[in-house]
């Protein structure tokens, strides 16, 4: 009988006795403990070695190099937070096509009653666009939001040196790149920090604060005080490639592509994590994200890779057949009216290439799988924490609950390991 029976067809008593039996076994579940750990998580998580009794600087106006899809979404959550916010584009076109971007992500906010008039309009005001650098000459915070290259960046922070004043704040959302090489191009490099925010930057919760070997404790501090005041949740991370979330997640996919190199297939990969909890498996995710992407810091890696490492060549076949993913409609996976289906030239090709390695087909369950990539994970984490990149094993459970879709309700990689 549920409780609502039980409400309505036993004496209160007796109903109140259900209640308290039902409360009882959900309270000792493994989902509740989890949840309750991950309660806890997020009040530590604004605990930071050397910054009690730092006081953030104030910030008013916020700038953005770049209204791409990641600096649209910087900027609308900073309008969202009462910032006046300033936007710049390489060309009056792309400030003209990166305006209307943003104010589209209002006006659906608007549409969908999350706002009012008065208020999408009061956002509206607050919001500059422009094509030229000196645009952010008053701006006491700048973000960049660029292509993640590092000549690229590197040119920008000397332009940016230029332009804003000696005491305004520059930050990085580089997701991959060392932000100590960046920082070093700079006249101040205590003034700089990493600001890693995960898209859609508008809604998803997670920012990672990146202290650079020179950031000064007020700048990290301040760091924290506007991706709080952006409503988001900031977890520290030390300087290492990929930061917190990235290092893991790599971690995790060169995990996956051992175990299809081993003997599972793509697609019993991705069930076995979806049916975990996760909302899409590492292959689904790669055809989403693009193959490309990942394909081309490979091949930046490839001259310094330890030749005794362990390397799976399938996505690099995969792109060398100029299948990049659900953009172009073939990748792990072929796309047949937006829906992934088993391609069997990718089951012959990863056959081809278990036949040239002399590797003989393992049979995996889907235990075997999960087994394999949570310990991949937690391996991870647990060399990040020894690194002290990761100030605490609950910082690494929240960074892959609000950056990677882990369940909640199954507490993090780490819990899960120390469990």
């Amino acid at each position: 009988m549920t409780l609502i029976e039980s409400a309505g067809r036993t004496p209160l008593v007796d109903g109140l006795a259900h209640e308290r039996a039902a409360f009882l076994k959900l309270k000792q579940s493994p989902q509740s403990a989890a949840l309750r750990h991950v309660f806890f998580a997020e009040r530590e998580a604004g605990k930071i070695p050397g910054l009690a009794g730092v006081v953030p600087r104030k910030i008013e106006i916020l700038g953005v190099v770049g209204a791409g899809l990641m600096g649209s979404g910087i900027a609308v959550a900073a309008l969202d937070a009462g910032f006046r916010v300033t936007v710049v584009e390489q060309t009056d076109d792309a400030a003209d096509k990166g305006r209307l971007r943003i104010t589209g992500l209002l006006d659906k906010a608007l549409a969908s009653g999350r706002t009012d008039a008065a208020t999408h309009a009061e956002r509206v005001s607050r919001l500059t666009v422009a094509s030229e650098l000196a645009a952010l000459a008053d701006a006491d915070l700048v973000i960049e939001a660029v292509f993640d290259d590092l000549d690229v960046k590197i040119d920008l922070f000397r332009r940016l040196d230029e332009v804003v004043r000696d005491d305004a704040i520059l930050a990085t959302n580089t997701s991959y790149l060392d932000p100590d090489v960046i920082a070093a191009a700079t006249k101040r490099p205590e003034r700089m920090l990493g600001l890693h925010f995960f898209s859609p930057a508008h809604i998803m919760r997670l920012v990672e604060v990146v202290q650079c070997a020179k950031s000064a404790p007020e700048i990290v501090a301040t760091g924290f005080a506007v991706a709080k005041a952006m409503r988001k949740l900031p977890i520290y991370s030390g300087v290492t490639e990929g930061f917190i979330g990235n290092r893991i997640f790599s971690a995790y996919r060169r995990e996956a592509e051992y175990l299809v190199e081993d003997g599972a297939e793509p697609q019993d990969v991705d069930s076995a994590i979806e049916a975990f909890g996760m909302a899409m498996g590492p292959f689904a995710i790669s055809d989403l994200a693009g193959l490309e992407i990942a394909w081309a810091r490979r091949k930046r890696q490839a001259a310094t890779r330890d030749p005794n490492e362990r390397y799976v060549e399938i996505a690099d076949r995969l792109c060398e057949a100029g299948r990049f993913g659900q953009k172009n409609g073939l990748g792990w996976y072929k796309y047949v009216d937006g829906k992934r289906v088993v391609d069997a030239d990718v089951t012959a090709l990863i056959s081809e290439l278990r036949a040239s390695k002399n590797i003989v087909p393992q049979v995996f369950s889907q235990d075997d799988i999960l087994g394999r990539l949570l310990k991949a994970m937690a391996d991870e984490g647990q060399r990040l924490l020894d690194a002290g990149v990761a100030l605490r094993a609950s910082d690494i459970d929240l960074v892959l609950i609000n950056g990677y879709g882990f369940p909640a309700h199954k507490g993090g990689p780490m819990y899960l390991a120390r469990s």
